[in-house]
């Protein structure tokens, strides 16, 4: 599993869109512009969240994207996974005839952080962005 900008671009891009009413939609421009982004590297960004089903685009003047799917259906993991594919952070290249021990390790911990991001929600964050900072609810 990699964790690139593009994975974080697309990460913060869902917590807009989940912050989103419900059905409204928002354009690349008003996307790239709250991050910073050219809007040409957003949109490759926008058309792997749109290939793993994760968002759609909507039609017409003002169209844009929005969630294809339930907000409490999507994880950090489904982000990265959709941005990044299916790959390992470490490939042990010696000792591959005998099975590497240190690949094992990296792959055992990997396995527990790909289950922590399955069972972390954006929706979560997303509200959590919403809420006043600090402690205290002021």
């Amino acid at each position: 599993m990699k964790y690139s900008n593009a994975t974080n671009y697309a990460l913060h891009t869902m917590v807009q869109l989940i912050r989103l009413p419900q059905e409204a939609s928002i354009g690349v421009q008003e996307l790239a512009k709250a991050q910073h982004l050219s809007p040409t590297y957003l949109s490759k960004i926008l058309t792997k969240l749109t290939k793993a089903g994760l968002i759609e685009s909507t039609p017409g003047a003002k169209g844009g994207y929005r969630l294809a799917r339930g907000e409490r259906e999507i994880s950090f993991f489904d982000v990265i996974q959709a941005i990044e594919g299916e790959t390992h952070l470490f490939d042990c290249t010696l000792h591959r005839h005998e099975g590497c021990l240190i690949e094992k390790v990296m792959r055992d911990a990997e396995a527990n952080m790909k289950q922590e991001l399955q069972e972390q929600l954006l929706v979560d964050i997303a509200h959590q962005a919403g809420q006043p900072q600090g402690g205290d609810g002021k």
